[in-house]
């Protein structure tokens, strides 16, 4: 039996559904205190309509197959912008590293309001 054998990895191709990724994405996103929902920024019309898991995210893989990241968010009234924004990309890049091994060239936080409705916990 060969020693080496054993050390040898074959490489295949992992495909990851579309779906999936925007799960992922989404989860990442409600999961930051202070974001109040994810939006779609065309038409405030089309964010009460349309609950799909695509809601507020835009994802694409250019040329070379790296993913950019696009995410529409209402912040809640008393937090900071700022930081709510950093935070959404943290949290988007380490659970697409950690659940699917992708790490995205660009995560884009667009605060398209604020919610000054209180929230009951």
């Amino acid at each position: 039996m060969n020693k080496n054998k054993s050390a040898i990895q074959k490489k295949g191709k992992v495909e990851i559904d579309r779906d999936i990724l925007l799960s992922i994405i989404n989860l990442a996103t409600k999961e930051i205190n202070g974001v109040d929902s994810l939006t779609n920024a065309e038409l405030p019309l089309t964010r009460k309509l349309s609950k799909t898991k695509s809601e507020g995210v835009t994802i694409k893989f250019d040329a070379n197959g790296t993913l950019s990241v696009d995410v529409y968010i209402v912040v809640r009234i008393g937090f900071s912008v700022p930081d709510i924004a950093y935070r959404v990309q943290e949290n988007i890049k380490n659970s697409l590293s950690s659940m699917v091994g992708l790490k995205p060239s660009k995560i884009n936080v667009h605060v398209c309001g604020v919610s000054c409705e209180e929230v009951v916990e």
